[in-house]
């Protein structure tokens, strides 16, 4: 049987097309999973746009956000039933034995292949997902909210994980893309003050920020910054995808703060970074997720604490993938949402 997926299948600009792919044969310790909802990740679009700084194995079909129900089962799978509602973490491939596996860390295991990129993702109706990395989906959470579970881990890892937040801190956002907007709804929740830093372009995605009890800051946001004591802002989190927002951030930084940086950029520097150590600031990178981080989101996501609705700006079916990519691309909307076609 099969499938129209959305595949990226070169390393050349917009190289990617729906195409008919067949149903993924699954092994002992696999799931088939049909797709409910899967997410357009900025990385997708970095993949189509050929300005991403990773390996890709082509052709791959696209798609690591997501959600669906098992429609079979691996024969030596334990803990799963067909017909559950499961959302599915990133890490199809990784080594048992490395070092970074071992200590429960494997989203930083050096091998370690994504959905997507490494292997065929979810834009298609069926995906083959190890069961070690399936999470249930409460039924009172739609797909279309849970498939979002990832780029909420992403944000939980930078802001609750690698960040150093106390209530009444004031905490500055850099770039409101999906990541900036959760890691700033994110910041709110661990009671920080919170400021969204973006361009006038950015407009749309500000206004959204608001509705999480953001500050939103176009351009400058050094007077935001000194305002408390005229030192700088307890921490910033960089989640934009360029690498000048870290000077930037160190600008903006109290003498002793802190960075968490989770944007990518692969542009060089340029500049200096003497202002890390002379105002004893700590950087800190901030990749992936792991177990134990999905189950907290999941149960942030089903409880309402986390509300993902107001950054999903529509669901398209996979045929109109394209237009879906295009509105992220253009800014039009935070978050698009495809559904996979029988």
């Amino acid at each position: 049987m099969k499938s129209p997926a959305v595949v990226n299948y070169s390393p050349e600009k917009w190289s990617v097309e729906i195409r008919e792919v067949d149903c993924p044969e699954i092994g002992d310790e696999d799931v088939l999973l049909e797709v409910a909802n899967v997410g357009v990740c900025g990385s997708d679009l970095h993949q189509w746009t050929s300005d991403h700084s990773w390996p890709v194995n082509y052709p791959v079909v696209l798609g690591h956000e997501f959600g669906g129900t098992i429609v079979k089962l691996g024969k030596s799978v334990q803990g799963w039933q067909e017909g559950e509602r499961v959302v599915s973490e990133t890490a199809a491939i990784i080594d048992p034995n490395n070092p970074m596996t071992r200590r429960g860390m494997y989203n930083l295991d050096p091998t370690r292949k994504g959905f997507g990129y490494g292997v065929n993702g979810a834009m298609t109706r069926f995906v083959r997902v190890p069961s070690r990395i399936l999470h249930h989906v409460p039924d009172n959470l739609p797909f279309e909210q849970a498939c979002l579970t990832e780029p909420c881990c992403v944000a939980y890892n930078a802001v609750v994980k690698n960040a150093h937040i106390e209530p009444g801190d004031r905490v500055i956002v850099l770039g409101p893309g999906t990541i900036g907007i959760l890691c700033a709804a994110m910041a709110r929740l661990c009671g920080a003050q919170v400021a969204l830093v973006g361009l006038e372009s950015d407009r749309h995605r500000l206004e959204i920020a608001k509705t999480y009890g953001c500050e939103a800051i176009i351009g400058d946001a050094k007077e935001w910054a000194l305002q408390r004591d005229g030192l700088g802002v307890d921490g910033v989190i960089d989640a934009a995808g360029a690498s000048v927002t870290l000077k930037i951030a160190l600008d903006l930084v109290r003498p002793a703060g802190w960075i968490s940086k989770v944007g990518w950029g692969p542009q060089p520097l340029g500049f200096n970074i003497d202002q890390l150590v002379q105002k004893n600031v700590k950087l800190q990178g901030s990749f992936s997720h792991h177990w134990a981080i999905w189950e907290r989101v999941i149960a942030l996501l089903s409880s309402g604490q986390m509300d993902v609705r107001p950054i999903i700006g529509g669901v398209w079916p996979i045929s109109q993938w394209h237009e879906a990519f295009e509105k992220m691309h253009s800014g039009a909307v935070v978050k698009a949402v495809l559904k996979p076609e029988a």
